[in-house]
Parts: C-alpha cells; sequence; structure tokens
C-alpha cells in the first residue's frame, strides 16, 4: 500500500430508543510524517473543556496506529469525562484494533499513520439516570469502524454524493429547503 497522507472519514449510528447514546466520530488519518502527523502532535496540550487523550483499550494498551481523540461537545462533569475515558475510549479502541485484524487498516502501516478522532457524546448522557453502557459502546464501536472504513475507500464517492444530491438531504433542512 502506498503511504497515506490525509484521509477523512464519518459515520452515524444511532442509539437505542430512549437513549442519548448516537455516535458520530469524524476520522482523520494520515502519515506520522505530513499534515496528520502535525496536527496530532500539536493536540498533545490540553484545551479547557474538550479533552484530548490517546486511544487505549485498558491500561497499558494504547492502540495502533497512535490515535488522539477529542470532543465535540464541551466537557461540563466529570461523569461526562468517566463515559468519555471510559466506555466510548474503549469502544473506540476495539474498533481500532479490530480494523487491523479485519485489514481496513493495514498493520504493516500501524506505526508510520496516526488517526485523529473527534467524538460525539451527548452531554445528556452523564446524567441519564437509565443510561445503557452497552448501547453507548454499540454506537461508538460500530460508527468508529465504519468511519474508519470510509476514510480508506473514500467513501462517499465524489459520484455517489452527485447522484444523490437531490435524493438526500440534512434532517435540518426538512420544512426549510425543498429539493423537488
Amino acid at each position: 500500500m502506498n503511504e497515506i497522507w490525509f484521509r477523512t472519514g464519518e459515520a452515524t449510528v444511532l442509539a437505542a430508543e430512549g437513549q442519548y447514546t448516537d455516535a458520530m466520530p469524524e476520522v482523520l488519518i494520515g502519515s506520522v510524517k505530513g499534515p496528520v502527523g502535525q496536527a496530532f502532535a500539536g493536540m498533545m496540550g490540553q484545551v479547557q473543556g474538550h479533552t484530548r487523550m490517546f486511544v487505549v483499550r485498558d491500561i497499558n494498551q494504547m492502540v495502533r496506529p497512535a490515535t488522539m481523540m477529542t470532543t465535540k461537545a464541551t466537557i461540563e462533569s466529570l461523569a461526562y469525562v468517566e463515559l468519555l475515558g471510559g466506555v466510548v475510549q474503549a469502544a473506540t479502541g476495539d474498533a481500532i484494533v479490530d480494523c487491523l485484524i479485519d485489514g481496513t487498516l493495514p498493520k504493516e502501516m500501524a506505526d508510520e499513520i496516526c488517526m485523529i478522532i473527534m467524538i460525539w457524546l451527548d452531554p445528556r448522557c452523564a446524567d441519564h439516570a437509565e443510561l445503557d453502557q452497552a448501547d453507548l459502546y454499540r454506537t461508538n464501536y460500530e460508527a468508529t469502524k465504519l468511519a474508519i472504513a470510509r476514510a480508506m475507500t473514500g467513501e462517499p464517492s465524489v459520484e455517489t454524493l452527485i447522484a444523490n444530491r437531490k435524493t438526500v438531504k440534512h434532517y435540518a433542512l426538512d420544512g426549510v429547503v425543498d429539493y423537488d
């Protein structure tokens, strides 16, 4: 496989009924020697409200390729941090290792590329009395695998985007824009 410089992917996996566990990771994959590696290194410091951390599956089990995760929502509670650094981080790490196992990510390049993953964790999760952590794991695992696969295959393709331009629209545009 040729060197990977700059690949992007995203995915959404929806929560079970009554949960706030939708997962919407956005993934950037590239060479440690290129712009992705520079961005990765630049994320080593912390920004208030948007914790950055290496993805680890458990203590002493940092994933390869090296992956930095950060949040899209502002962190406002310890309960949120515990979910992010617990179930979500573990699901993300498991998905990355499984992408190595199934060949989505090239094992031979695991130390030559790095990833940045922006995580959506709904702030309502932290205070949800009936939070289903298994569903939180499921959505983040599935969405991370899908986002990485899309990054590695360049999906959706330009052809797909052009073909569905008038049939797919953002949910926020219902009643706002008519594509007919």
